[in-house]
């Protein structure tokens, strides 16, 4: 990294010039970084060929003191990756469909101003990021950051079944026709998986979930006890078995995690439940799923294509984030 001693910071914008108003935002970033007293900033729009990883690594050899994002949650993941390790913080404008890592920092939605305010001298927070190697049929290996969650099985078909018009249209609520389809045809499948090298689980599931945090839009809390700053992964495994089963999981993610568990009456009422068998729920440093045939996996809400196996790990505290001046982190 390049650094000039006396010299004024200087902020870079990675930016999906597809999901934001460009013009807008630059003069944005531009008025603010000029109001602080900071150098004029850099801009990297995403282009096909590089959805953020290599627009941030220039950025960081070009020795900004600050990366703000703006763009989907596929760019925010991207950037996030080249990021993760720098020491260099990283500002979130909240711009795409899901928002899924902004949501679940509990960050404004659609405040531009203050997101910008926020990495021109905001607060300084670390959190956790997760890291998944997916093994192809033919042996094939890649790795790639998440910084909310990755999944083997019916989610990432979901996704795949999303259609990308009604994302425009309606936003995160699309993923639910992308549901309702995926269901009509779900299939278990066959897995193996295990976590922290603790003994081996072989179970027909429909998905392997493996999340960094676990809110999803519409307060859904598909992983209630997922922290974004304990070092640690949670894994939910979804096995419902017949329509009960599936009712079983829909009681689980939004009743009984959504609902009950935001009031004392609500968690005291889930202490005398009995478990739910159709969703399981475990915690560890590293774990992964092995499928017996190629199935789609997903990270971040991308779709991912198909793998026979993924092996996830969590990197604790090493995403440095911008927050706005004394944003609550103790939920974090």
């Amino acid at each position: 990294m390049t650094t000039h001693p006396g010299a004024r910071p200087q902020a870079a914008l990675v930016y999906n010039p597809l999901k934001v108003d460009e013009k807008r935002l630059r003069a944005q970033v531009l008025a603010l970084s000029k109001e602080a007293g900071w150098e004029h900033p850099a801009f990297y729009p995403t282009t096909v060929a590089d959805a953020g990883q290599g627009l941030t690594r220039e950025a960081l050899e070009r020795g900004v003191a600050v990366v703000l994002v703006a763009g989907g949650d596929g760019t925010v993941r991207a950037v996030s990756e080249a990021i993760a390790g720098s020491g260099v913080p990283l500002a979130i404008i909240p711009s795409g469909t899901g928002n899924l890592l902004a949501r679940n920092l509990g960050l404004p939605l659609g405040e531009t101003e203050v997101m910008i305010r926020a990495a021109l001298g905001g607060d300084r927070h670390a959190i956790d990021i997760g890291w998944a190697e997916i093994t192809r049929l033919g042996g094939e290996k890649t790795t790639h950051a998440f910084v909310v969650l990755a999944g083997i099985g019916l989610d990432a078909d979901m996704i795949a079944n999303t259609r990308s018009d009604l994302k425009k249209t309606v936003g995160w609520i699309a993923y639910v026709d992308g549901a309702a389809r995926s269901l009509a045809k779900a299939q278990a499948f066959r897995a193996v998986y295990q976590v922290d090298e603790e003994r081996l689980h072989s179970a027909k599931v429909h998905s392997i979930l493996f999340a960094n945090c676990g809110t999803l839009p519409a307060g859904i809390e598909l992983v209630p006890e997922a922290s974004i700053a304990d070092g640690t992964l949670d894994i939910a495994v979804i096995q419902p078995t017949g329509v009960l089963g599936w009712l079983n999981v829909w009681r689980k993610i939004w009743w009984d995690n959504s609902v009950l568990r935001r009031s004392r009456v609500g968690r005291r009422a889930l202490e005398r439940h009995r478990r739910n068998a159709a969703v399981h729920y475990f915690r560890g440093e590293a774990a992964e799923a092995a499928a017996t045939k190629p199935t789609p996996v997903q990270i971040d809400g991308d779709e991912f294509g198909e793998a026979v196996r993924m092996v996830c790990r969590v990197e604790a505290g090493a995403l440095l984030l911008a927050l706005p001046a004394g944003h609550p982190i103790d939920r974090l």
